[in-house]
């Protein structure tokens, strides 16, 4: 097999890959994991229950490598945008971030509760995916994304607010995105604040401009 025939072996199989995590992101999504057998995964895919070990090892990975697709997608969500000016961007990474949580919420529920049961593998994840966000704020706000332990805190006690609202809301479905990321936006702000007036090395960032205290209007989204 020549080096081309090998890529276009490797594109399909990574093709194939990718059909079978959607495919199990809405199996998941709607069965619990220990209601769905392989021989079900397999019926519902359409395919052989070997292909499903041959990609995955068994069960347990093929769940990992959902939640790790899904993690990837709320990152890539969120973490978009490096061109905007400062305070956009932060405003911007907190409505990718709710955007993802309203499309995805089965997925999102089991980033941020860290999965079935005590599975440490999905909190790894879970852990991952905080501290990228965390450097993703930090890069918006600063400039970098590297931290000081305080400010790092002090952002990751902004972010546990944040999961826990966005769950809430998830809920309930109000009030609408544009005013929950407009509040957690304005939250965000006043840890910025509190982190410059405690940590020297961090102090307050001067936003290309106010961050806003209200939703956006259509002009802005």
């Amino acid at each position: 097999m020549d080096k081309s025939e090998r890529r276009g072996t490797s594109e399909r199989s990574q093709a194939r890959r990718a059909e079978l995590i959607a495919i199990g992101r809405a199996l998941f999504a709607d069965t619990s994991y220990d209601a769905l057998s392989m021989d079900d995964i397999a019926r519902h895919a359409g395919v052989a229950k070997g292909l499903i070990y041959y990609y995955f090892t068994s069960k347990h990975g093929y769940y990992l490598a959902i939640v790790e697709d899904s993690a990837a997608g709320l990152l890539s969500r969120a973490a978009a945008h490096p061109e905007l000016p400062r305070a956009e961007r932060v405003r911007r990474t907190v409505d990718g971030y709710l955007r993802y949580a309203q499309s995805n919420e089965a997925a999102f529920r089991t980033i941020v509760t860290g999965g079935v049961g005590c599975d440490t593998e999905v909190q790894t994840i879970r852990d991952a995916v905080r501290e990228e966000l965390i450097a993703a704020i930090a890069e918006g706000a600063y400039g970098r994304r590297d931290l000081p332990p305080l400010a790092r805190l002090a952002l990751l006690g902004w972010l546990s607010g944040v999961e826990q609202i966005a769950l809430d809301w998830l809920g309930r479905r109000e009030p609408d995105r544009d005013r929950v990321c407009a509040l957690l936006t304005r939250l965000l702000r006043s840890t910025l604040t509190a982190i410059g007036e405690f940590e020297p090395g961090c102090p307050e960032p001067p936003l290309d401009q106010p961050l806003p205290a209200h939703p956006p209007t259509a002009s802005e989204r």
